[in-house]
């Protein structure tokens, strides 16, 4: 089979390389790609929002399947331009990515359904939602642009000056662009997190092994939200017991609800959990592969990756076994100095050989740039080092150790993942 995969980070060089270690994945693609992904897959100069782009690329190819990666080209309908010329594409299409599109959307179908989620009011005026904050009185309050944000906008306020911040950003600096034009607030949930992410054919859900991201910049949770900075699998929190909870709760009555509501879901569905003492909730969806908890996930997959998507695409996962491997894996990303804000790029990265990679452990490409045989930094987060072990600590030793190995101006990283 000829694959094409749309995206061009950290989470495509994962699921590039798990692709690659099928034997039906003859020949891979990549639009637009990066440095290291450059050494596993031919890349190709398409924007990941280029939807006429990727259709004729794929006719022209004669591309067998297109796998969508990232939440921009999936919310503007890349898969139904697609499946309208009739190439085979996973992921959803745009009327069922709205689930991560909007913020309003998601929230109103949990409380529809019953599916467990922290209380909220969505607005679209910003002295509205300050009033209404004002008159509940209640700290920490959640504010989160109802539209895509690359995982960066929610903001946590502890007091009203920083609510009134938070809402000048969103809807009046428009930081986040028409994302920000309305907001949900919501009620702050306590607990650990877990992310889940989950195959689902609009029929049967089969959920991947867990995971736990961090995303504050800096150790100890400090510093700013970033579109994540580690992450381990499986996550520690998420017992058997609450697996079943979420099946019964959560996960098999999302995909019912997105049936009913006439979108059916198909592809990857993310779902952001909290552990709260009243039970597992909802803290958000996500339409595909989240990043960077693929960089930990399909590392632990035995099962052949293409079997599954095609299994996803003909809807036929009920049939599909999927066996995942019994140990841990861990991510530690490096990323630039002064990111998830201002950081230069074109910094040489020494320390990893040829293909970009470095033994023991799997070096993920986020943002590098591949010039005359060296790599560069070319992008906030940089590279994922990944390791697999029979344990957690085993698994972290190994990735830290890597990150050790490696090395670039400015280059950061948070020593405490998997703590």
């Amino acid at each position: 089979m000829k694959i094409l995969v749309i995206g061009g980070g950290g989470r495509e060089h994962a699921i590039v390389r798990k692709l690659k270690e099928s034997p039906r994945a003859t020949e891979l693609y990549c639009a637009p790609g990066n440095g290291g992904i450059s050494r596993d897959a031919e890349c190709v100069p398409i924007d990941v929002n280029d939807a006429a782009g990727v259709v004729k690329f794929a006719k022209e190819e004669q591309i067998d399947l297109v796998f969508v990666a990232p939440d921009n080209p999936l919310a503007t309908g890349m898969v139904d331009e697609l499946k309208k010329s009739g190439i085979r594409a996973f992921g959803p299409k745009a009327k069922a990515a709205e689930i991560e599109s909007s913020k309003v959307f998601s929230k109103n179908l949990m409380k529809k359904y019953n599916i467990p989620t922290a209380g909220y009011e969505a607005f679209d005026n910003p002295q509205e939602v300050l009033g209404y904050i004002c008159s509940r009185g209640k700290y920490p309050a959640v504010i989160k642009a109802d539209g895509l944000a690359l995982g960066k906008g929610v903001m946590i306020a502890e007091n009203y000056n920083e609510a009134e911040a938070a809402v000048k950003t969103i809807m009046e600096d428009k930081k986040f662009g028409d994302s920000g034009n309305r907001v949900v607030v919501e009620d702050f949930l306590t607990g650990p997190e877990v992310s889940v992410l989950a195959f689902t054919d609009g029929k049967c859900v089969k959920p991947m092994v867990s995971a736990k991201d961090h995303k504050r910049a800096f150790d100890g949770g400090k510093g700013l939200n970033t579109g994540g900075m580690g992450t381990i699998s499986p996550n520690p929190y998420y017992t058997p017991e609450i697996a079943e909870t979420c099946m019964k709760t959560i996960f098999a009555p999302t995909v019912k609800a997105m049936n009913v509501e006439d979108r059916k879901f198909k592809g990857c569905l993310y779902f952001g959990l909290m552990i709260t003492p009243d039970g597992p909730k909802v803290i958000e969806y996500n339409s595909r592969f989240g990043d960077p908890e693929t960089q930990v996930v399909l590392p632990l997959l035995k099962t052949d990756f293409v079997d599954i998507i095609e299994a996803v695409i003909d809807e036929k996962l009920e049939q599909q076994p999927i066996e995942w491997s019994k140990g841990a894996c861990a991510c530690v990303v490096m990323a630039s100095g002064g990111y998830p804000l201002k950081y230069k790029k074109g910094m040489e990265i020494t320390g990893l050989d040829e293909n970009g990679q470095l033994p023991g452990v799997t070096v993920y490409h986020a943002g590098t740039v591949l010039k005359n045989g060296k790599f560069y930094t070319d992008g906030g987060r940089v590279l994922g080092v990944t390791a697999v072990g029979g344990s957690l600590n085993e698994a972290l030793k190994k990735a830290y150790e890597g990150v050790g190995k490696i090395h670039f101006d400015g280059a950061f990283y948070r020593h405490d993942i998997g703590r």
